[in-house]
């Protein structure tokens, strides 16, 4: 049985991982993290990472860039694997990331999604054989109308995954609407839809001549995210020192 730490515990996804684990077999929380205690759990919960006394395997965080400092300090000091979730994080705290990778086992990817994952591997392979043969590729990305980022970090993962098979030889294009001009070959399209509570689709169009062939993954809810932190929790304890990312959890 993997001992967890829940930080951010009282959040929304907190919350959602905590209803997720219950129903799993291999994972237990043994202890929250969260400045609001006033929510009942049935485990202890402590205001901050460095109050918390409960031994445990991994720290799955879902709570906010400003927590994830002390994060980083305790869980390298602890040598206590932990799986980063928390988004908008600044150049500087990235590199702390690095850093703390250095003493302990951290797993951070773009999207936790296992179907985001696995689609990341899906098109690097299709770019190699349709992107090859001409074939034009464009994302197109939507999402709520309370997301402030476009395009979403997903997209652009996705760009950088067919990119990445490319061997780097695309250019991103965001906005056609100043130039007149046919469509370079070498460019590569996202766009970015924003409306009512679209949780997050993505879908990457390779359009050829005569031929389209599309792949798409739609988000009905936050849970995925959930579930694939539980999935990476799982994994990542007992892992030594480094840096990992979904792709590791999923076995291709």
């Amino acid at each position: 049985m993997v001992k967890a730490i829940m930080h951010g515990c009282n959040g929304r996804m907190g919350q959602v991982i905590t209803g997720l684990i219950n129903e799993d077999e291999g994972i237990e929380i043994v202890a929250g993290i969260d400045a609001y205690t006033g929510r009942e759990n049935a485990y202890p919960v402590f205001e901050c990472i460095d109050k918390c006394d409960v031994e445990a395997d991994v720290v799955i965080d879902f709570s906010n860039a400003a927590a994830v400092d002390a994060l980083l300090g305790y869980c390298a000091k602890q040598k206590l694997p932990v799986v980063l979730c928390t988004t908008g994080l600044s150049e500087e705290q990235l590199g702390r990331v690095e850093k703390a990778s250095e003493k302990t086992a951290v797993l951070r990817s773009a999207n936790m999604s296992l179907g985001i994952n696995l689609l990341l591997k899906l098109v690097k392979d299709a770019a190699r054989v349709l992107a090859g043969a001409g074939f034009d590729v464009e994302l197109v990305e939507r999402h709520h109308n309370q997301k402030v980022d476009a395009p979403s970090g997903t997209a652009v993962a996705l760009a950088d995954s067919i990119n990445e098979a490319m061997d780097d030889a695309y250019t991103y294009v965001y906005d056609r609407s100043q130039v007149r001009e046919k469509r370079d070959k070498k460019e590569l399209g996202i766009s970015a839809v924003r409306g009512g509570t679209i949780v997050g689709e993505h879908e990457i169009i390779f359009a050829g001549a005569d031929e389209v062939v599309e792949f798409k993954h739609t988000a009905y809810s936050k849970a995925i995210f959930g579930k694939g932190a539980v999935e990476a929790a799982k994994y990542l304890a007992g892992k030594p020192a480094g840096r990992y990312d979904m792709s590791d959890v999923i076995v291709f």
